[in-house]
């Protein structure tokens, strides 16, 4: 009976130095990322999800694009370049990356599946009329161009135009093809590609890259003096 007890302490004793040390990641080259506790954990987004916080940036764009044609209307006076950084960012991140995604990896899918096909042909359309909109937008954001009266009407057209079919592009995105998607697929494959979404992303944007364009669009607002969210709570 001594020997059992002493056997018994002398196991748990043991187990207790093996969760000690594997706990300073000193045991097994696998074992500290399997244990639970906040230093140890890894912030996983799925595919929709990072979409959908991209479609935010856009939004937020979006928003500094209604700015602008307010103060050309107006004829009041803003940094010019706020106009032609957000035009970039919606080329570099919005045109060239996220509906990249959308295309190489959502689009074809559902098609296969032959589930939202005209949905997701009249998106692909849009993000063509789209870059067309963003080139032309990108050629007329000169301060030049801005003092000539035609050219400045030809540039409210074409950024109204572009929120005009982004506001409703993306909100059909977010409610009726993104939550589709992980029907349409694996679990596996899902997670999968939301691990793909991620590392295309830090190739493209570098480290957070996500984090980076979220500043960057805030830095725009604070130019333009529209970052204070509470200035759009309206008087009631």
């Amino acid at each position: 009976m001594i020997k059992s007890i002493e056997g018994r302490r002398g196991f748990i004793k043991l187990g207790g130095l093996f969760i000690a040390a594997a706990a300073a990641g000193n045991v097994f080259p696998y074992t500290k990322a399997i244990l639970p506790g906040p230093d140890n954990s890894e912030e996983k987004v799925s595919p929709s999800e990072d979409l959908m916080r991209e479609h935010g940036v856009l939004k937020r764009i979006l928003l500094i694009y209604e700015e602008i044609i307010d103060r050309i209307k107006s004829n009041s006076d803003f940094p010019v370049k706020t106009l032609s950084d957000s035009a970039e960012m919606i080329k570099n991140f919005v045109e060239d990356y996220h509906e990249k995604l959308e295309e190489d990896h959502l689009f074809p899918r559902f098609r296969k599946a032959g589930k939202l096909v005209d949905l997701v042909n009249t998106l692909q359309t849009q993000h063509d009329r789209g870059r067309v909109l963003t080139g032309k937008i990108i050629s007329l954001s000169q301060k030049a161009d801005l003092k000539d009266e035609s050219k400045s009407k030809e540039l409210i057209s074409y950024m109204h135009s572009f929120i005009r079919m982004y506001s409703p592009h993306e909100a059909r995105e977010d409610t009726v093809l993104f939550p589709a998607f992980k029907s349409i697929v694996s679990s596996n494959e899902y997670d999968s590609l939301g691990e793909d979404f991620e590392k295309k992303e830090e190739q493209l944007f570098g480290e957070d890259g996500f984090g980076k364009m979220v500043d960057k669009v805030a830095g725009l607002e604070k130019t333009l003096g529209i970052y204070d969210l509470s200035k759009f709570t309206p008087k009631v």
